[in-house]
């Protein structure tokens, strides 16, 4: 009666057990994994909200790429942030997701295969299976900085390779992809996802970085951005995604993305009409999110110097990564930090991470109870392995 595709495993795992239990129990975390800008007490935009009761919003005006007035903001955006995007090449979504959704329907046929980096967010092999599209991942490895692997990304192509997905920055590894690593990708010879929703939050310069995938002129890329890293809203739900690369093949994706498009005009005209205005006032949400996340950044190299904890250097992005003593694997930690000192982090398997142990904290968290579930983390880590 139902789907293959559909048919996913809804076991929860042992951290999601604990955590409920944890809840039901009343015990108060320290949560350390919250990345939901509503959530963490972040300076707040009322007139983002206010600027949804837009007079014209009565009117319904069904355009499968999302009104002029909104694309032509988004262009103006990107040029303020060195991207030249003209509208007509510029396709709004209700979200990043439904922008894979409309890319793997453009690109590939059932038992295609897509290209994901890992470790990596994992709801790409989620997004993939439901369009019945395969996810086949290439390596990220570390040796101080993270960085693509040429032999491993090339030895990752198969005949049926239709794409190949890139995190700019990487969710949660924090690492961007250098000018070099960008070529590579290139030099597949198949589109390039380049999913961009952190690429506003660099906490370090790096020369060697590149701008954004639409930098790579000789391959199809589509740059896909949203409100919900940019400004903290995810509760408006609007993306976008960028077409960019040779003009007959960039015309030829825009020309069967607005059939696709056509079909679901997913994307709310209150919020198409007050983008303008929410581009607008972006700089002190950005601001502000970005001071939080260097200064949680700069407390927890701080905290774990000289200690059994290894925090993995981080570029960008809401996430860090920390490497944790070999005295049991990862959820073992994460499940041993919830029951014993009521810290809650997430385990690296959660995101395909190899060579253990690691948990991944977010950079989001108020800076006070980051502070604190750190410290408590670090006392744990000292009382079992006696650093």
């Amino acid at each position: 009666m139902f789907s293959r595709r559909s048919d996913f495993a809804r076991d929860h795992n042992r951290w999601e057990l604990a955590r409920a239990e944890a809840l039901r129990a009343g015990r108060a975390l320290l949560d350390l994994t919250e990345s939901n800008p509503t959530r963490a007490e972040l300076p707040s935009l009322p007139e983002a909200i206010a600027a949804l009761a837009h007079v014209d919003a009565v009117h319904y005006r069904p355009e499968p790429f999302g009104l002029r007035s909104a694309r032509e903001a988004i262009a103006g955006f990107m040029a303020s942030q060195g991207q030249r995007v003209a509208p007509e090449r510029i396709a709004l979504t209700a979200s990043t997701s439904e922008a894979y959704a409309f890319l793997f329907k453009l690109l590939c046929d059932p038992g295609d295969e897509v290209l994901v980096p890992a470790p990596s967010y994992p709801l790409f092999e989620h997004l993939a299976r439901l369009e019945s599209v395969r996810a086949r991942s290439y390596p990220l490895a570390y040796d101080g900085r993270w960085h693509l692997q040429p032999e491993a990304l090339h030895r990752a192509l198969g005949p049926r390779t239709r794409a190949v997905v890139a995190v700019h920055p990487n969710n949660p590894t924090g690492s961007y992809l250098k000018r070099d690593e960008l070529a590579e990708l290139s030099r597949l010879g198949v589109p390039i996802l380049s999913d961009e929703v952190f690429a506003a939050y660099a906490l370090c310069d790096d020369a060697s970085r590149a701008s954004s995938a639409l930098a790579a002129q000789d391959a199809l890329v589509f740059s896909l951005h949203g409100l919900s890293k940019l400004a903290g809203l995810p509760q408006l739900k609007l993306a976008w995604m960028c077409v960019g690369g040779p003009d007959a093949l960039a015309d030829e994706a825009c020309a069967r993305l607005e059939l696709i498009a056509d079909s679901f005009l997913s994307v709310a005209t209150p919020v198409q009409l007050a983008l303008p205005a929410i581009l607008e006032m972006l700089g002190a949400t950005v601001g502000a999110i970005r001071a939080r996340l260097w200064r949680n950044l700069e407390r927890l190299n701080a905290r774990t110097r000289g200690t059994a904890a290894t925090a993995l250097h981080v570029e960008g992005g809401w996430y860090a990564v920390v490497r944790l003593p070999g005295l049991m694997d990862d959820e073992t930690w994460a499940l041993d930090l919830l029951r014993t000192a009521d810290v809650l982090v997430q385990p690296g398997y959660f995101y395909d991470f190899e060579d253990g142990p690691f948990v991944v904290l977010s950079l989001l968290t108020q800076e006070g109870v980051f502070e604190d579930g750190v410290a408590r983390m670090l006392a744990r880590i000292e009382d079992l392995s006696g650093a």
